[in-house]
């Protein structure tokens, strides 16, 4: 690609778009790294060019996130759904329970897993809402000898967020893929915050995991070594050959953001760029509808309905002839969704709503 405007809106709920800047220069890299005369994927995890790679990214993944001392990150593959398993695995020894939100798919997702492993029960089920909003603390339906509350921060499918945090008696485990460092987090209510990075922050198959120090003191050791979380600390990520190709990206991802402003950028832009979507759809006199309760609106995931199935599908058909792409929804719910992550630019969500909003003007309701 030679110039910006080869480039399509890519509104995909992942894998993610990434900054343009961060895909040239990996393009000028990849063949020779550094005078090598190889590629950085083709060097030893352990050799000096890739070391200082990993060291760095973990590096400006604490800076940037702005977690604290006491947490260790850590760089695994198998994405967020593995984690589903090594949660309960590592956390709950004898006598203890997980406890979880069912806030949708994702969680659901983590909930069938984890029982596998531990003595899980739901907190919270959103399913009586059909996943339109997320519990108030006041909701939780908490157990004795619970040793943590998972929550999925943001529902990628449903469009549905955490506004508020759980106040609880218990650590917090979250799922926070679909809006990784896309704002600040409370970091003493949490033990341990993961995610898939394909979503907001870089290509497909790593997870980046932050666990607080203390507890890897007492995770359970009876499990296959690649599975134990104090293993993978102690060898700072490096027990087996890491996603190599995956960290590369996501320390010129976190570098990127940390030029644009760091997270208080990525923070502020994520609300911009929701709220010019969710004024497009509230300011349609009701040609446009989001399912969900105000309060928990995604800042990462706008889903939205128009009056017709046979409307929704003009809708997408054009929008992509005119290059917005990757809009539709979840095929578990339909409808529309515009994901529009740290490094979609915020020309590309006006183009949208400028799109919707042509759209309404040229497709009267009565022609759904």
């Amino acid at each position: 690609m030679n110039s910006d405007s080869n480039r399509k809106h890519n509104f995909s709920a992942g894998p993610c778009t990434l900054p343009l800047e961060v895909l040239r220069q990996a393009q000028q890299e990849f063949v020779d790294y550094q005078g090598a005369g190889m590629s950085l994927i083709e060097m030893s995890h352990r050799g000096k060019h890739f070391d200082a790679v990993a060291v760095e990214a973990m590096a400006l993944s604490m800076e940037v996130f702005q977690v604290p001392d006491d947490f260790s990150v850590l760089f695994l593959q198998g994405g967020a759904m593995l984690q589903f398993s090594m949660i309960p695995m590592n956390l709950l020894t004898h006598g203890q329970k997980g406890a979880y939100v069912n806030s949708g798919a994702w969680a659901d997702g983590a909930i069938t897993d984890a029982k596998a492993y531990g003595d899980i029960y739901t907190a919270w089920d959103g399913a009586e809402n059909n996943y339109t909003r997320m519990p108030t603390s006041a909701e939780l339906a908490m157990q004795d000898h619970t040793r943590y509350l998972h929550i999925t921060t943001n529902e990628t499918i449903g469009g549905i967020r955490f506004a508020e945090w759980p106040e609880v008696d218990v650590p917090l485990v979250g799922d926070v893929s679909s809006e990784y460092m896309a704002r600040r987090l409370p970091w003493e209510k949490f033990d341990l915050v993961y995610g898939g990075a394909q979503k907001n922050l870089g290509p497909a198959g790593m997870a980046v995991i932050f666990i607080r120090k203390s507890i890897l003191e007492h995770t359970n050791r009876d499990l296959g070594r690649y599975l134990r979380y104090d293993i993978h600390e102690a060898s700072g990520s490096m027990f087996n050959t890491p996603p190599v190709f995956p960290i590369y990206m996501f320390g010129k991802v976190l570098k990127w953001m940390k030029k644009q402003g760091g997270l208080a950028a990525m923070e502020t832009l994520a609300a911009e760029k929701s709220g010019a979507l969710y004024r497009a759809i509230d300011d349609s006199d009701g040609y446009y509808t989001c399912p969900v309760e105000v309060a928990c609106r995604s800042q990462m995931n706008v889903v939205f309905r128009l009056p017709s199935e046979q409307l929704e599908q003009k809708f997408l058909s054009e929008s992509a002839q005119v290059g917005l792409m990757n809009l539709k929804g979840h095929r578990s719910v339909g409808g529309c969704r515009a994901s529009i992550y740290n490094a979609l630019p915020k020309s590309s969500v006006d183009a949208l709503a400028e799109f919707m909003a042509d759209f309404s003007d040229n497709n009267a309701r009565t022609n759904g």
